[in-house]
């Protein structure tokens, strides 16, 4: 059947190689194969297991649920950050299916920088007074097709709770919307950054999510000062398990519900 929704594009030049320097999307594999996947294979726990114990060597921790948490932030990010500024600032959607997506992993000195490599880079854009129809599409293969299936595997293979798996999205749609998607956009682009980002957050049905009810929107509040933070910041409500990894003992993030806000 024919999408009338949505018409073939691809990227130029210039949007390429944004999304390249700052929102982890790969060209090309990378040459550190033992630290790559397929992302349908996160879905093995035979595949995903031996994975997440290499990675985990980066963070120097043995708990595999303070790994797992630890990858989920990195892989929400890789998924979301270039798929949502395309489709913000270009009113372009990468395909971030599963099947479509390989994760693959940069080095920089001691850091782990993974990136997205997608198969088939084709672009699609929304056809005249179809936008909304067409961003359903974008949103809900980005997140019900691809992270809420990784996050129902990692969560029952390392019994961390889905709960923190989507908070540790959540966070990052809140932070790139906020402070990075407005950057150098125009006054158009910003009223549409605002809508989509509005949409996400309060809007957007369950189902996109895969959820019961949308998990952007179940995790955001208001920002505020605390006591350990004169500035405002929004308290997570699940801990990301960060100060199992830390180099010192009760090392907690600054959002870290286990710390006393008052």
């Amino acid at each position: 059947m024919v999408n009338t929704r949505a018409i073939v594009t691809s990227l130029d030049e210039h949007e390429l190689d944004i999304l390249q320097q700052s929102y982890r999307l790969a060209t090309s594999p990378s040459k550190h194969r033992e630290l790559s996947i397929n992302c349908k294979d996160l879905l093995d726990p035979e595949l995903a297991m031996p994975f997440l114990q290499k990675v985990g060597a980066f963070w120097e921790t043995d708990s595999m649920t303070a790994t797992v948490s630890l990858f989920a932030k990195r892989y929400a990010y890789l998924t979301i950050a270039a798929g949502l500024y395309a489709m913000s600032r270009y009113n372009k959607g990468l395909d971030l299916s599963l099947a479509n997506s390989s994760l693959e992993s940069y080095l920089q000195g001691e850091a782990w920088l993974p990136k997205a490599l997608l198969v088939n880079q084709e672009t699609s854009s929304p056809s005249a007074g179809r936008r909304d129809e067409w961003r359903d599409e974008i949103v809900q293969q980005m997140f019900a097709g691809n992270l809420a299936p990784v996050w129902a595997a990692l969560s029952k293979m390392a019994g961390v709770s889905q709960a923190v798996l989507w908070e540790n999205t959540a966070i990052y749609v809140y932070w790139l919307y906020e402070n990075q998607f407005p950057d150098g956009a125009s006054k158009e682009e910003r009223q549409q950054i605002e809508a989509d980002y509005r949409y996400l957050v309060q809007e957007a049905p369950p189902h996109l999510f895969a959820q019961r009810s949308n998990p952007l929107k179940k995790f955001d509040s208001p920002k505020r000062t605390t006591a350990v933070s004169d500035t405002p910041i929004r308290v997570r409500k699940t801990c990301c398990l960060y100060y199992l990894a830390a180099d010192e003992p009760d090392d907690y993030c600054p959002t870290c519900p286990k710390l006393k806000h008052g």
